[in-house]
């Protein structure tokens, strides 16, 4: 702070010490004006980076300003304060903690010149004159912990000659020139003289000399070792500090060595029976957010809290940690469910449990963000369930941080756009259109970015507005949309059926333009997609841009970008690409981020949080994430589009499978939700069991076909029978299974989940053959008929005549080359819910094909489905309360 000239000399001796062996080094400098807390702010940003690994306050601060040193020293973080003036270091020095801490430069240098002697501190008796805080003090803690005998003397003491003359070692900091003589210090003494004095010498130029704080003529006969001044300590001052700011750094990439967790659990207390889940939720006390990150190798400026149980992090990270290697990549799926589920999220958050706080491995969960809408109608929540969680469970089923909103803003301003486009191109001339997309502003014309790259596309190279023909104007400005082609709808993050089918337009202020549209969830949107399968902040634009929401009456497909709204989408979206930082019940990190549906999208987490993840863990560690229903859905999608485009090799397939759905498979009555089982059910029945295993070993058979080891986890329920579980085991294992496991993670915590930890860290060091099904070079039809075919076990398809024209279109328009996303149901391996088992010989039909080009993949619509759910009599949110006196969330999720 401010400009004093002896500042300014020592700040430059530093940074050219610094120059010299190779330390970034730079003086931030602060104008005198400045005032106490613009220093502290300085000194926070400075805490803040991971990029400085020391820095020190120049004292003293020449402010015209009061600033309380004292406060501002003790700002400092004390892991980057290489001066020690902190009162921490301080602290500790004085008891003895010389191994974590820094001690200030001075002292240090004092030290290192003491041992530079040879003589041995151990023992000797040592004399400190002075008590500041910055020599006198630490320097008497030093030597004691050195193991001298040590008498501070000050300016009280009035036997001063007297001790001096005790010292076998002396170290004089008084600030007071020449004021040790000669004849008081011991024969033989070792003489440390860290004074700066200024007297009067006429032979010198400036009419001044240098001296220290002893009389170094006479007193250099009588010592063995003596510091002169100057050229003694105040090198030496600076040499420290250097040797301090590697310490600081050294400790620094100790610390923060990528892959090198140091992780506090939390201890679960189990209950028998099981509690419901927003009790075991609530009985939780997560830690803070924070600590999370911190634990796992987090820089504070890559996270951004949001609370105290949640937050995002940066992709800075990725840049950080690019050269680090990946983690070993774990996808759980399951076999063909029931209507009530399997247990998926509860075996994905069980596993991360078992491997992280009971065999001490990095590992890191990445899943899904639920949609509000089954929250709120049938389902319920998507955090897990019983003892396994992630947590807190009605932050992370309600808006966590806010990204399914966002995306509902997004995708309803361009379906605003479409509409809005069409009208103004309805009731205006050419040249009033290009008017008003082109204006001009203060006499001058310009497009913008967006709108050069139109002009490209049309194939005009011309970047002024003025040069355009009437031909030209025509081209740029009509995208000449056929309403009955457009494909993009409204959303809305709630289940509400009477929007399946709504007409828009109807006021009189539309001039009779209006046509039927439709509202979907949010989480179908393709927006929603494009996050899931974006690579970072420019990948995701671009996507944007290709989106396709209609074509022109002349076949020409329309985009994002030529409606001139791509760059508002990546403005709503920048912090959507940031995953979401949770934790689970037993304190694993948790990455939930992006929630695609799993018919129309390809219904997996988003590649960046799996990609951040992977280099956080560290080459020992592990990711597991969770596929949307089936195998044959959500596994196939993982394998043929999302690594795929994510480049990730995957090492283990967990397969989850429980004795309920096997009996339903096995011929057993229908489950419904809301409906109490049949006794089939809850009583022990192995020839259903086993029947049921067909759909079990096609599944297996599935995730082996991609050259992956597979695991099984029988998911196991207090209805279960021992002879049942034991036969389901058997059955994956006769089927090729890597291991078959029993879990009962559900009512354990990772406890029960142990068994499938360590059979997936065994499997995940078996040889590991991954391979596509097809290349997406093939015909649309061969690729649709691969999938039935391997996957579904279909003899073959069936398009049907709007799929047919679909599959011309898209060839055309030149969107043949794109993976396919099946938009199938979840409830058979085949389109039919009702053949359960592992169907043969039935013909697949593909009623319709639609493109999701943004996202990258075109989705054959296999029989008929809405993608906006409806609620049922009674929604789930009759048991949803809020307590108005403590703000806690009550009731089932």
């Amino acid at each position: 702070v401010g400009n004093r000239d002896d500042s300014n000399l020592y700040i430059h001796m530093k940074l050219k010490a610094a120059a010299e062996i190779g330390i970034s080094a730079n003086h931030i400098k602060l104008p005198n004006t400045a005032t106490e807390a613009d220093v502290l702010k300085c000194i926070a940003s400075l805490n803040a980076d991971p990029a400085v690994h020391g820095f020190i306050v120049q004292l003293p601060l020449d402010s015209d300003n009061p600033i309380n040193t004292e406060k501002i020293t003790n700002a400092v973080a004390p892991e980057k304060d290489v001066d020690g003036l902190s009162s921490i270091n301080a602290g500790k020095l004085s008891r003895g903690d010389l191994g974590d801490c820094f001690i200030p430069c001075t002292p240090k240098g004092c030290m290192e010149l003491i041992r530079q002697t040879g003589v041995q501190v151990a023992g000797k008796r040592a004399v400190v004159i002075g008590r500041s805080k910055i020599v006198g003090a630490p320097m008497h803690d030093l030597l004691l912990w050195n193991n001298a005998t040590v008498t501070t003397c000050h300016s009280k003491t009035s036997t001063l000659a007297e001790e001096v003359g005790k010292a076998d070692i002396l170290v004089v900091a008084a600030g007071r020139a020449e004021m040790v003589k000669g004849e008081w210090i011991k024969p033989g003494a070792i003489v440390i003289d860290c004074g700066i004095n200024h007297v009067p010498d006429s032979t010198k130029a400036s009419g001044k000399r240098v001296v220290g704080d002893v009389a170094y003529n006479s007193a250099k006969e009588k010592a063995s070792f003596i510091t002169p001044v100057p050229g003694g300590v105040g090198p030496m001052t600076v040499a420290m500090l250097m040797q301090s700011t590697v310490e600081s750094a050294q400790r620094f990439l100790e610390k923060f060595q990528p892959g090198k967790w140091t992780i506090q659990y939390n201890q679960l207390t189990l209950k028998m029976p099981v509690p419901s889940d927003i009790e075991i939720s609530k009985s939780c006390m997560p830690k803070p957010i924070e600590q999370v990150a911190k634990e796992v190798g987090l820089f504070p400026d890559e996270v951004e809290l949001y609370g105290q149980t949640k937050a995002k992090v940066q992709l800075s990270v990725l840049k950080r940690l690019q050269n680090q290697p990946d983690g070993k990549y774990v996808v759980v799926t399951g076999i063909t469910p029931t209507p009530l589920g399997e247990g998926k999220s509860t075996t994905t958050v069980g596993l991360v449990q078992a491997l992280g706080a009971h065999l001490h491995q990095n590992v890191f969960a990445c899943v899904r963000q639920p949609s509000q809408g089954p929250t709120f109608g049938i389902k319920g929540g998507a955090a897990g369930g019983g003892y396994c969680q992630v947590v807190p469970m009605e932050e992370f089923n309600l808006h966590l941080t806010g990204d399914i909103h966002a995306i509902t803003a997004a995708n309803n301003l361009v379906a605003a756009a479409i509409d809005a486009r069409m009208f103004h191109e309805l009731t205006q001339s050419d040249q009033a259109l290009y008017n008003r997309l082109v204006p001009s502003v203060n006499g001058v014309r310009k497009f913008s970015d967006i709108q050069i790259r139109r002009l490209q596309k049309l194939g005009i190279n011309k970047t002024d507005p003025m040069a355009l023909t009437k031909e030209e104007v025509n081209a740029f400005v009509r995208l000449d949309i056929d309403p009955g082609t457009i494909t993009w709808q409204r959303v809305l993050d709630t289940n509400d059926r009477f929007l399946r089918k709504i007409t828009i337009g109807q006021s009189a202020t539309e001039k009779g333009f209006s046509r039927t549209a439709q509202f979907d969830i949010t989480v179908s949107s393709e927006i929603m997609a494009v996050l899931a399968l974006a690579d970072g902040l420019d990948d995701m634009k671009k996507r944007f841009g290709r989106m396709v929401v209609a074509s022109s009456k002349k076949g020409q497909p329309v985009t994002a970008d030529d409606l001139g709204v791509t760059g508002a989408l990546a403005v709503l979206m920048k912090d959507t690409v940031k995953p979401n930082l949770m934790q689970t019940l037993e304190g694993t990190p948790v990455f939930v981020h992006a929630g695609p549906f799993a018919n129309i999208a390809h219904g997996n987490s988003s590649v960046l949080a799996d990609k951040i993840a992977l280099k956080l863990v560290g080459k020992d560690g592990f990711v597991v994430t969770e596929a949307g229903f089936g195998a044959d859905i959500g596994m196939e999608k993982f394998f043929n589009i999302k690594c795929r485009y994510s480049g990730l090799r995957p090492h283990v397939v967990v397969l989850v499978a429980t004795v309920r759905a096997l009996k339903m498979h096995g011929g057993g009555p229908a489950v419904t939700a809301g409906v109490p089982l049949p006794k089939e059910y809850t009583e022990e029945n192995l020839q259903l069991v086993a029947k049921g295993c067909s759909n079990l070993n096609k599944q297996i058979q599935n995730a082996r076909m991609f050259g992956v080891p597979v695991v099984v986890a029988v998911n196991a329920f207090k209805t279960d029978t021992k002879a049942e579980l034991a036969l389901v085991v058997q059955h994956a294992k006769e089927a090729g299974a890597f291991d078959a496991v029993e879990c009962t993670h559900w009512a354990e915590g990772g406890k029960g989940a142990l068994a499938l930890a360590r059979a997936v860290q065994r499997a995940s060091q078996a040889p590991n053959n991954f391979r596509f099904l097809y290349n997406v070079e093939l015909p649309i039809v061969d690729k649709i008929r691969l999938i039935a075919q391997q996957v579904y076990g279909a003899r073959d398809i069936e398009l049907l005549p709007e799929a047919q024209e679909k599959v011309a279109l898209y060839t055309k328009q030149g969107f043949g080359n794109l993976p396919i996303c099946m938009a199938k149901t979840h409830l058979s391996l085949s389109h039919d819910p009702e053949q359960k088992g592992a169907p043969t010989g039935f013909v697949l039909p593909i009623r319709d094909i639609r493109a999701s080009v943004g996202a990258g993949f075109l989705y054959p619509l296999v029989g008929t489905m809405s993608t906006m759910p409806g609620l049922p009599t009674r929604p789930c949110f009759y048991d949803i309360d809020l307590d108005p006196v403590s703000g806690e969330v009550n009731g089932l999720f």
